[in-house]
């Protein structure tokens, strides 16, 4: 196979091993070789994901996603397949979280830091919260920021905008990289901002959450 990048949607994925650190997919080699090109360099629009979705027979998960289903179908006609890409808008785009490391964060009263990382669901894959190094003011500490909180993305900035004060984020639970993200901890942050826990409002368990 060249030396390239290619995409794998988390509804192929039928195990995980985080110690020996493989990923294992109900793909095979000659279905991932042949799989259409993704410039990881730059956004992924809509229409890459819905050619990319097509060639593997793939729900579009923004109609609907349905977890679990991880054999590919493989049962679409290239007709049909070059109408549903034609269709697909060009505003929506998918951004790599590495080319989102870094960005600045922008609180409702000022910057306060950097985007540090994200940390992932291991069983949805869904991004529960965006790791923010709060070094413009406390050298060294931590904290997390989920999705639901941030107001808006500025690509020409590079800046993500928080709907959090400075002092709400300063005063925030540290969140500390080596140590487990437990229920607890997420109990203490929720009710810290105010905010409804994501768990009660889908009625998901207690996953295991990573940071990447």
């Amino acid at each position: 196979m060249d030396d390239r990048k290619v995409l794998i949607s988390p509804v192929s994925v039928i195990a995980t091993d985080w110690q020996g650190k493989t990923i294992d997919v109900a793909l095979t080699k000659r279905q991932v070789e042949a799989s259409p090109d993704i410039d990881t360099h730059r956004p992924v629009s809509r229409q890459d994901e819905a050619a990319y979705l097509g060639y593997y027979g793939y729900p579009y998960y923004w109609g609907f996603y349905p977890l679990g289903v991880a054999e590919p179908v493989n049962n679409f006609n290239s007709e049909l397949l070059a109408e549903r890409i034609r269709r697909e808008s060009t505003d929506s785009h998918l951004r790599s979280v590495q080319a989102v490391t870094g960005y600045h964060i922008e609180a409702t009263d000022g910057e306060i830091g950097h985007v540090d990382g994200f940390v992932l669901d291991d069983e949805t894959w869904d991004i529960r919260y965006m790791e923010v190094a709060t070094r413009n003011w406390l050298p060294g500490k931590k904290v997390l920021v989920a999705p639901s909180w941030i107001q808006r993305v500025s690509w020409s900035d590079s800046t993500v905008y928080v709907g959090l004060s400075c002092e709400a984020m300063q005063a925030a639970p540290d969140f500390d990289k080596s140590a487990p993200i437990t229920r607890d901890y997420e109990d203490r942050l929720y009710a810290y901002h105010g905010r409804a826990p994501y768990w009660l409002q889908h009625g998901h368990g207690e996953p295991v959450l990573r940071s990447y």
